[in-house]
């Protein structure tokens, strides 16, 4: 072989063997793309599901809180009524007691 030959040959060799190289990285970028696609995607499902949990359970919470609201609400009546109903009685006794008052006065 002359020597000109085998440096045509060696080219060629070297063009053949880089456009392999190209094709792999190629198919290689386009294999982590999806990748990394997929990978977006997973995060996003994830991060949906976190928003789920945390909306359900803030909703449980305001549940609870509505439930001590209204417990709350009930203990208040209930003291007002007791309230109500001991201011009358103590009326009533503050009436007597006068009463008792004035009959002792008139008595002496």
């Amino acid at each position: 072989m002359s020597r000109p030959t085998l440096l045509v040959f060696l080219l060629l060799v070297l063009i053949i063997t880089s456009q392999f190289e190209w094709r792999q990285q190629l198919v290689s970028d386009a294999e982590t793309t999806h990748t990394q696609s997929q990978k977006q995607l997973q995060i996003s499902l994830r991060e949906e599901s976190v928003k789920e949990k945390i909306i359900l359970s803030q909703e449980k919470k305001l549940q609870t809180l509505n439930e001590l609201v209204q417990s709350l609400k009930e203990q208040l009546q209930q003291c007002r009524s007791n309230n109500e109903t001991s201011n009358s009685t103590l009326s009533s006794m503050t009436g007597k007691i006068i009463e008792l008052e004035q009959l002792q006065i008139l008595e002496d």
